[in-house]
C-alpha cells in the first residue's frame, strides 16, 4: 500500500471528536526538548538519532519494540540531583523506576545511594557491586526471608513499615548479632495533585503508619526500646509525579512535628529526614518539570525553616528520585503494523507492542508524546490513537496523538519518557516477549537487558 492509499482520518482542529488533546502542531517533524533525552535529533533526512546512531539502524539490529537509554543523560541527571544536594543530604535512586546491572554500575560511578523494595531488586544491587551500606531497603511486607538478607548484606537502612515489621526487624537483628539502622515511614495525611494509584500520603492507603492518631508516635516509642534496632529517622513519601512543592512543604511541617515530640518525650533528636521522591517529568509539552537545584533549595529552605520554628538542629535529608532521573532518559521505538481510519473519530495505529511494554497508559490514564522517527513527513496532521497488539479494548500506548497523515505500515515511531516504570511494569500477556533495553552513547549501542525468547517462556512451565 503507498502511504497515501488509506483513507484520512480527522485532520483539522474545527472537525475532531471531543477529547483531551491540544491542537495540532505546527510542525510534526520538531522535537520538544523536555520530553525528550539529551542526545536525541533529527539528521538530515529527519530520522530521529539518540548518542549518534540513528533509529533505523538501531531498529536493523537490535529490533522492535525495543526501549534506546541515553547513557550519557542519565548519568548527567543522576549528577545534577547529587550535586544540587551537595555532601550534607543524601540521594537514593528509586531502583522501581528500573533497575538493571548496569544502571546500578552508573548510579554507583556517579556517587548515589540506591533504594531497593524487593529481594529481586536487593540481589541485583549487590550483584553489579552496589556498596550495602549505601543501599536502603523499603516495602510494605518484607518477607522475613528478605530482611534476613538485607540485615546480613549490611544495608545503610530498613523503611519500617507497619508495628509488625518493627518487631521482625529487630528480632531478625538480634538473632544475627547486629543492631539495623532504621527509619520509620508515616503518612501524614497529604492529598497530592495525582493520580489516586500513585498518591501515597492520605491516610487510607497501604503504606506506612499514620500520624493521625498517635500511631507514629507510638511506633517511635517501640522502635526505640528495641536492642536489635537503631532509629535514625522519620521517611515520608507523598506520591508520584508531582509537580506542586506545597504537599511537601505541608509533608515537612507535620514530619519536623514529629521530631519535635520525639524530642520532648525521649529527649532524643533524630539525625535524618526521608521526604521520598515523587517528582514529576514531562510527558508531554504540557508538563513543566522543576530543575534539581530548584527542588534542592525548596526542601532544603522548607526543613530548615520548619526546624528552626521547633528549635531542632536540622537533620540530614534525604531524597529518593527515580523517575526524575531514568524516565527521560529513554524512548520507546515501535514499528506500525496497520493504520485504520475511523470516519469522523480518529485513525487508530497499532504497533508491535502495546500495554505488555507499557502498562501506564491502562493502569493510570497517563499521557504520551509520539513521534514518526524513521523520516520526514510534509503530510497535514491526523488525529491517532497509537494501541498495541493486545487483545484488549484498552490495550492504548497514546491516548491522543498527532502524527502525519501520510504514516503507513513499516514507518517507526517513537514514544519519548519511557525509561521509568515501563520495563520495570512490563509482562508477558499474550505471551508477547518484553523487549530489550539498549544503552546508547557516543556512537555506540550495547544490550543491558536482553529481550525475552521463546525459550524463556518455556523454560518457567514445566507442565
Amino acid at each position: 500500500m503507498s502511504r497515501s492509499a488509506h483513507p484520512a482520518g480527522p485532520r483539522h482542529a474545527d472537525v475532531l471528536p471531543e477529547g483531551h488533546y491540544s491542537a495540532p502542531p505546527t510542525d510534526l517533524n520538531a522535537l520538544d526538548s523536555k520530553v525528550w533525552a539529551e542526545t536525541v535529533t533529527r539528521d538530515t533526512d529527519g530520522v530521529l538519532t539518540v548518542g549518534g546512531i540513528d533509529v533505523k539502524r538501531l531498529a536493523e539490529e537490535f529490533g522492535t519494540p525495543a526501549y534506546f537509554l541515553d547513557e550519557e543523560d542519565f548519568r548527567a541527571r543522576a549528577r545534577s540531583w547529587r550535586t544540587a544536594f551537595g555532601d550534607d543530604a543524601d540521594v537514593f535512586y528509586a531502583g522501581k523506576a528500573f533497575l538493571s546491572r548496569a544502571v546500578v554500575r552508573w548510579l554507583h560511578e556517579e556517587g548515589l545511594n540506591l533504594d531497593v523494595c524487593s529481594g529481586g531488586e536487593l540481589a541485583t544491587a549487590l550483584s553489579a557491586g552496589m556498596p550495602a551500606e549505601r543501599i536502603a531497603f523499603h516495602g510494605n511486607n518484607k518477607s522475613t526471608d528478605e530482611i534476613r538478607r538485607a540485615v546480613e548484606a549490611g544495608v545503610g537502612r530498613i523503611v519500617l513499615d507497619s508495628f509488625q515489621e518493627i518487631v521482625r526487624v529487630a528480632h531478625i537483628a538480634q538473632e544475627l548479632g547486629t543492631r539495623q539502622r532504621v527509619q520509620i515511614r508515616i503518612t501524614v495525611g497529604v492529598e497530592a495533585h495525582t493520580h489516586e494509584f500513585i498518591a501515597t500520603a492520605h491516610e487510607d492507603q497501604k503504606f506506612g503508619i499514620p500520624l493521625a492518631g498517635g500511631q507514629a508516635a507510638e511506633a517511635v516509642r517501640r522502635a526505640l526500646t528495641l536492642d536489635g534496632l537503631e532509629l535514625i529517622g522519620i521517611h515520608s513519601h507523598i506520591g508520584s509525579q508531582i509537580f506542586d512543592m506545597s504537599g511537601f512543604e505541608v509533608a515537612a511541617h507535620r514530619v519536623v512535628g514529629l521530631l519535635r515530640d520525639i524530642r520532648d518525650e525521649h529527649g532524643v533528636e533524630l539525625p535524618e529526614i526521608d521526604l521520598g521522591g515523587g517528582l514529576g517529568i514531562a510527558y508531554t509539552s504540557d508538563d513543566d518539570p522543576r530543575e534539581p537545584h530548584e527542588i534542592a533549595k525548596a526542601l532544603t529552605e522548607i526543613v530548615t525553616r520548619e526546624c528552626d520554628a521547633a528549635r531542632l538542629a536540622t537533620p540530614r535529608i534525604s531524597v529518593e528520585p527515580g523517575r526524575a532521573i531514568v524516565g527521560p532518559t529513554a524512548f520507546t521505538l515501535y514499528e506500525v503494523g496497520t493504520v485504520k481510519p475511523l470516519d469522523g473519530l480518529r485513525t487508530y495505529v497499532s504497533v508491535d507492542g502495546g500495554m505488555s511494554d507499557n502498562i501506564r497508559t491502562a493502569l493510570y490514564d497517563a499521557e504520551y508524546s509520539v513521534a514518526l522517527a524513521s523520516r520526514v513527513s510534509e503530510a497535514e496532521p491526523m488525529l491517532c490513537r497509537v494501541v498495541g497488539k493486545h487483545c484488549e479494548s484498552g490495550d492504548i500506548v497514546v491516548k491522543d496523538a498527532f502524527l502525519p497523515g501520510d504514516l503507513a505500515p513499516g514507518d517507526l515511531i517513537a514514544v519519548p519518557a519511557t525509561g521509568a516504570y515501563c520495563r520495570s511494569m512490563a509482562s508477558n500477556y499474550n505471551h508477547v516477549l518484553r523487549p530489550p533495553v539498549v544503552a546508547v552513547r557516543d556512537g555506540e549501542a550495547r544490550v543491558i537487558v536482553r529481550r525475552e525468547t521463546e525459550e524463556d517462556l518455556l523454560r518457567l512451565d514445566v507442565g
